[in-house]
């Protein structure tokens, strides 16, 4: 086992210090191109300074109390959140350094470009699973206690819910703000720098996209492993304990070969809008293709050696499969060429009321076939190992997240650099390039949320699994009271969740729209590019929202699980920890898929279609964008931190609620 961990780790270590001296490298371009990007990094980083801050008095007050209570525990609880801390600082440095160089890359070549763009999105996902593993590998290594691993877990969550919801929160009150004025108002195009909030919104990008999408799969990611050492050890001895740990490392190296093949080649210079597209999505693909056959092939070997028998074989496989499926749902639901969104561009002919409502359908349609398939893989699993299957599906859908993750934070870094180059007048070539790799981001963004709440819903499925195996309860009746009221309660928690967070936004864009608004109205020849925008006040005002407004719903996670076992005992918290989960996952799939067709709605009448930009149907998709936005970037995502994290908390509280 430690010789898979300490080859995967160190090779992808190597990697990252290769590529992120790569991307360094590269021309930033100089002039106006290095002062945009240094205000995107500039606010980036107060963010993350300010958010990181915050949560380090939690991280405090929590460690204390752990600390009475086990030592070990308390220590790794705080590694895990430094780790996972960390990993969201060297993703978001180097993202905000790929943006430009990408940009400027472009004006060279556009097969250089990608490069660029990929390579700073490979360090977000490799440091995820390198980090990721390696914390959980020498926790286990030094204590072999199940408690400390808790402890890790644990830690890695609190991040993620800072982060992830902070970061959704901060992204779309700037991005609604910046759309209302900038488009519908002022009637200027999406990035222009007049805009007092374009900065903002590419910030955005960063901590929502980078950071908080890093350390929602970096929770995901330890979770599903912890979960599966806690109930292999208690199934299958030492083994059980050790498989999760070296098919996370096989992942790694499956991923990193699947890496190398991500390429396009020069030839693509010349191609049209619609042919850059097809060859960047033919790349990414035969990426994923590889590092999948090479891990079932490794995972083949290595579980047939171990066990002597393919059951655990086949159930990582049917996690794999049920990822896969979840990925190629939502890319029908979000992607533009598909009859979803095409649905949803027709209805904006006739206004944004039918806008909405084809939206919501389509979000709502978009939950059948990612539920069916973890319904049928949960049951297929179980019947195969039981318990202890739960969890290693959810290892299984995680399993080449490096590369799952890398195309993924590859998004944000093309959008950065295709508004970088609107920004700074690169001219319209550079921008056709620059919106060809904007494109492909924003359905691998489309198609990363839906794997990040599908691996959430089975990771999170795993530690209600842990919950009920560390209690001690068999089953529970359905007609017990107070797991029914525990059911009711946890369902309820995911609409109250999102309505906090959907009001936060509200809140943030008004305050947001009122500053650009002042702005244009009070300095001498803004909208005419005469002055500059003061970018840093809507910077500061975003961030202090984000910070304000995830208090409430950060202490209703971590509180809830704790006063349903209070109320009512093991039978409450369990039914609590079903009624979260069942309602959590379908709402995530819902707002995920719905504001991701709508944004892909409106991109397809931009480039164009149905009267192009200025039109009544854009204006329609304009309005249904800006009501997805919150939708696919601050509720949906964070509910995958809320069904995880309760589990967590149940666990955690199971001392507790035997002296009650």
């Amino acid at each position: 086992m430690t010789i898979y961990i300490a080859t995967a780790v160190g090779a992808s270590f190597l990697f990252l210090l290769w590529t992120i001296r790569y991307v360094f490298r590269q021309s930033d371009g100089g002039g106006i191109m290095r002062e945009i990007a240094e205000s995107i990094r500039k606010g980036a980083d107060a963010f993350l300074k300010r958010e990181l801050k915050a949560l380090s008095v939690v991280l405090a007050i929590i460690a204390i109390s752990l600390f009475a209570v086990n030592k070990a525990e308390a220590l790794s609880f705080l590694a895990g959140a430094l780790i996972s801390a960390l990993t969201g600082v060297i993703g978001m440095k180097v993202a905000t350094s790929a943006n430009v160089r990408t940009a400027e890359a472009l004006k060279t070549s556009f097969s250089d470009g990608f490069k660029i763009a990929f390579s700073g999105g490979a360090v977000m996902g490799m440091a995820v699973v390198s980090f990721g593993l390696l914390g959980v590998g020498i926790v286990f290594s030094l204590t072999e206690d199940t408690g400390t691993l808790i402890g890790y877990a644990f830690g890695s969550s609190l991040v993620a819910l800072f982060l992830r919801v902070g970061g959704g929160i901060y992204t779309k009150s700037a991005d609604v703000g910046a759309d209302l004025v900038g488009k519908l108002e002022a009637g200027i195009p999406e990035d222009d720098y007049r805009n007092p909030a374009t900065i903002a919104d590419n910030v955005g990008d960063n901590v929502g996209d980078i950071a908080g999408m890093g350390s929602d799969l970096f929770e995901s990611y330890v979770s599903a492993i912890v979960a599966a050492i806690i109930l292999g050890l208690a199934t299958l001895g030492e083994k059980g304990a050790a498989l999760p740990l070296m098919l996370a490392a096989l992942g790694i190296i499956a991923s990193l070969v699947g890496i190398f093949f991500v390429r396009v080649g020069p030839k693509t210079e010349k191609l049209s809008f619609e042919e850059q597209t097809k060859k960047i999505r033919s790349a990414m693909n035969r990426g994923v293709i590889i590092s999948n056959l090479l891990m079932i092939a490794l995972a083949f070997f290595v579980v047939k050696n171990l066990f002597g028998t393919l059951d655990l074989f086949w159930t990582l496989a049917i996690g794999m499969a049920v990822g896969f499926a979840i990925g190629k749902a939502t890319e029908y639901y979000t992607a533009g060429e598909h009859r979803p969104v095409q649905s949803i561009v027709e209805a904006s002919e006739t206004g944004p009321s039918t806008n909405i409502i084809q939206g919501l359908s389509t979000g709502m349609m978009s939950t059948l076939v990612p539920v069916l398939a973890v319904a049928a893989g949960t049951v297929a699993v179980f019947e195969l190992s039981g318990l202890y299957g739960i969890a290693l599906a959810s290892v299984g859908i995680l399993v080449v997240l490096g590369i799952n993750l890398s195309m993924d934070s590859y998004g944000p870094i093309a959008d950065n650099a295709a508004g970088i180059a609107e920004m700074s007048g690169l001219g319209e070539d550079i921008r056709k390039k620059a919106d060809a790799l904007d494109s492909v981001g924003n359905t691998t963004a489309a198609i990363g949320k839906g794997f990040a709440i599908g691996s959430a819903g089975l990771a999170a499925l795993a530690w209600v699994a842990t919950f009920f195996h560390e209690a001690g309860i068999s089953e529970v009746s359905l007609l017990n009271p107070r797991a029914i009221a525990g059911i009711f309660t946890g369902a309820m928690i995911s609409f109250v969740f999102c309505a906090l967070l959907m009001r936060a936004v509200g809140k943030g864009g008004f305050e947001v729209v009122k500053e650009v608004r002042r702005q244009f109205k009070e300095i001498p020849g803004l909208l005419e590019g005469r002055s500059k925008a003061d970018h840093s006040l809507v910077v500061d005002i975003t961030t202090k929202r984000a910070l304000r407004d995830m208090i409430v719903p950060g202490v209703l996670v971590v509180l809830t699980p704790l006063a349903a076992g209070l109320l009512g005992g093991f039978d409450a918290v369990g039914g609590f920890l079903v009624g979260a989960l069942s309602s959590g996952f379908l709402i995530a799939l819902f707002m995920s898929n719905a504001g991701g067709a709508w944004d892909n709605a409106k991109k397809y009448i931009e480039a164009g279609h149905k009267g192009g930009k200025g039109s009544p149907a854009h204006k329609a998709a304009v309005v249904g964008d800006t009501v997805g936005d919150p939708f696919k970037d601050t509720a949906g995502p964070s509910l995958n931190i809320l069904i995880k994290l309760i589990g967590k908390v149940a666990v955690i509280s199971i001392p507790l609620l035997l002296l009650l």
